[in-house]
C-alpha cells in the first residue's frame, strides 16, 4: 500500500473525499486527513508518506506554500492539488512545484480514479514492483497490464498508439482497450491525451521551444490541431498559456 494524506480546511470536505474513492483497492492507505499545510507538513517530517492531495487556499498554511515545501524538501513525495479556483496564477505555481496533477471541485470520480492510476503505475515503476491492489484473486496481473502500459506511455507519448502499446503486453488492441478502462478508470485514448497535455504546459514553460516544435515532441503534426487540443484541455490556448506565465 502507498500512504496518502488528504488536506482540506473544510472537515466535510475531507472526510468526503477520504470516503469517495475505494483508496484501499487502489493501492493507497490514508494514513491522515489535515486542516492546513502546517499540519500536514508537521505530520510528514515524522512520517513516512507517498503522496498528498491538497486544497489551495487554507489558513495558516495554504496549499500552495506547501506544494513549495515538498518541492525543496521533500521531492519523492508526489502532490495533487484538488481545488475549487481554476486560477492561471494557481496553475502555473502547480507547475512550477512539479505537482503531479491539478484537479477541480467538484471531482469526477474517473478523473480521481485516471489520475491516481496513473501515480500508482509510477510508484510502482520508482519501487520496482507489482501493483498491490488485492481486490480480486487476479488482480496482480491486470495491474502488470496497466503500470506496463502506463510506463509505455509515459515514456512514448510522442509516438503512443493502441496497437503498439498491446504488442507490449502480447494482447490484442480491443481488448487492451477494454481492461484498460475498466481497471483504470479512463480511456487508453484519454490517458495518453492527458499525458501530452502535462507535457506541453510543461514545455510551454520553457521559451527555449517554438509551439510547433512542442506541437511535434508530444506526437501533433499539425500545430493547428495541437492548439486545439491544449485549448480543449486547459481551456486556453498555448499562446496565452505561455504568455500568462511569463507575466
Amino acid at each position: 500500500m502507498y500512504t496518502l494524506i488528504i488536506v482540506d480546511d473544510e472537515l466535510k470536505i475531507r472526510e468526503g473525499i477520504a470516503h469517495l474513492f475505494p483508496w484501499d483497492q487502489n493501492g493507497f492507505s490514508i494514513a491522515g486527513l489535515f486542516p492546513n499545510g502546517q499540519a500536514a507538513l508537521s505530520y510528514i517530517q515524522a512520517h513516512p508518506v507517498d503522496v498528498v492531495l491538497t486544497d489551495i487556499r487554507m489558513p495558516i498554511m495554504d496549499g500552495l506554500e506547501l506544494s513549495a515545501r515538498l518541492a525543496a524538501e521533500y521531492p519523492q513525495i508526489l502532490h495533487v492539488f484538488l481545488t475549487g479556483y481554476q486560477d492561471f496564477s494557481y496553475m502555473r505555481a502547480a507547475i512550477q512545484n512539479r505537482a503531479w496533477d491539478y484537479l477541480l471541485k467538484p471531482v469526477k470520480y474517473e478523473e480521481l480514479c485516471a489520475c491516481f492510476e496513473r501515480i500508482r503505475c509510477r510508484l510502482d515503476e520508482k519501487n520496482h514492483r507489482e501493483s498491490e491492489n488485492s481486490s480480486v484473486q487476479n488482480s496482480s496481473y491486470y495491474g502488470k497490464i496497466i503500470s506496463r502500459v502506463c510506463k509505455y506511455l509515459d515514456t512514448c507519448y510522442r509516438t503512443a498508439t493502441l496497437e503498439d502499446a498491446a504488442a507490449q503486453v502480447n494482447l490484442s488492441p480491443n481488448y487492451l482497450s477494454k481492461i484498460f478502462k475498466e481497471k483504470s478508470g479512463t480511456g487508453f485514448a484519454e490517458y495518453l491525451n492527458t499525458v501530452r497535455m502535462k507535457k506541453a504546459a510543461e514545455l510551454l514553460c520553457d521559451i527555449t521551444y517554438r509551439h510547433y516544435e512542442i506541437a511535434d515532441r508530444i506526437g501533433y503534426d499539425n500545430p493547428k490541431n495541437f492548439s486545439r487540443a491544449f485549448k480543449q484541455y486547459y481551456g486556453i490556448s498555448p499562446r496565452e498559456f505561455r504568455e500568462k506565465n511569463l507575466t
